[in-house]
């Protein structure tokens, strides 16, 4: 059976992400948990070195490169493709000469100009990402006019500058942040409405894994929300998303996998 929403795993080698920080910190823990998610099937590994949590603080360059580019290194042979999860050129410059092949943009080019030059002179891919304000400020009162219509216009916008800096189109990928600026209904408008980001003829993903929306309808903490997140899961796969980004790997690719044949049979590939 061929799987046609793939299945993105997330490495985060840092002390205070929401949901797995300081689990892999350390160079081995985070090499083994890459192989664990390789192993139980994740078709992409995106790794990243500062928490985008709601109030997070910026790191610096200095700190970012320290913690993800030991780990690429150790990474090089490894079967799955890798990304790197920055808005940095040059964490961006440093990452790609590990052999990763996309950079994971949570600030659309808005935050460090020159990463836009170094993607485009690379010719790698680029996840589009949308957020109202910063990761420290985005939860404090994000607003829209109508947020599915609102970020559209964002990515009409970002994809115009990115074609303008000679990026081709076909190497984006759109993420329209759930969780990223977002109240807990936006988040399901934006869900409810996955398909509309279609009109742009790109690939999206979507980034719903153990975040707060799953916690605030379910009323549950952090580490009981495999559930929520498979149901999010489920329903990105029904409605066409490209890929999802999972915390857990194996659970969500049992998920794709089930859904898909609900979907299209127990067709071979």
């Amino acid at each position: 059976m061929s799987k046609r929403t793939q299945v993105i795993g997330i490495l985060n080698v840092t002390p205070d992400s929401f949901y797995d920080g300081g689990h892999f910190f350390s160079i081995e823990e985070a090499y083994k948990h890459a192989i664990q998610m390789v192993e139980e099937g994740c078709d992409w590994i995106d790794i990243g070195g500062e928490s985008s949590r709601p109030g997070s603080e910026p790191v610096g360059s200095d700190e970012e490169q320290r913690r993800i580019l030991p780990i690429l290194e150790r990474l090089h042979d490894i079967s799955v493709p890798r990304s790197v999860d920055t808005y940095r050129a040059d964490t961006a410059r440093k990452a790609l000469k590990y052999g990763v092949t996309m950079i994971n943009d949570i600030s659309a080019f808005r935050l460090d100009p020159e990463l836009v030059e170094v993607v485009a002179e690379a010719g790698c891919n680029y996840v589009l990402m949308h957020m109202q304000g910063t990761p420290k400020t985005m939860q404090l009162e994000p607003r829209y006019n109508d947020v599915v219509s609102d970020i559209c216009s964002f990515f009409e916008e970002r994809l115009n500058f990115a074609k303008k800096h000679g990026i081709k189109q076909d190497k984006i990928w759109l993420d329209p942040g759930f969780g990223f600026g977002k109240t807990v209904e936006q988040n399901l408008t934006l869900l409810r409405r996955i398909k509309e980001f279609f009109r742009f003829g790109l690939p999206v993903l979507i980034g719903t894994s153990n975040k707060s929306t799953i916690g605030a309808v379910l009323d549950l903490p952090i580490d009981q929300r495999v559930e929520g997140t498979s149901a999010t899961v489920a329903w990105a796969v029904f409605q066409g998303v490209h890929a999802v980004r999972v915390h857990q790997v194996k659970e969500m690719v049992r998920v794709v996998r089930m859904s898909e044949a609900i979907m299209y049979g127990m067709e071979k590939g």
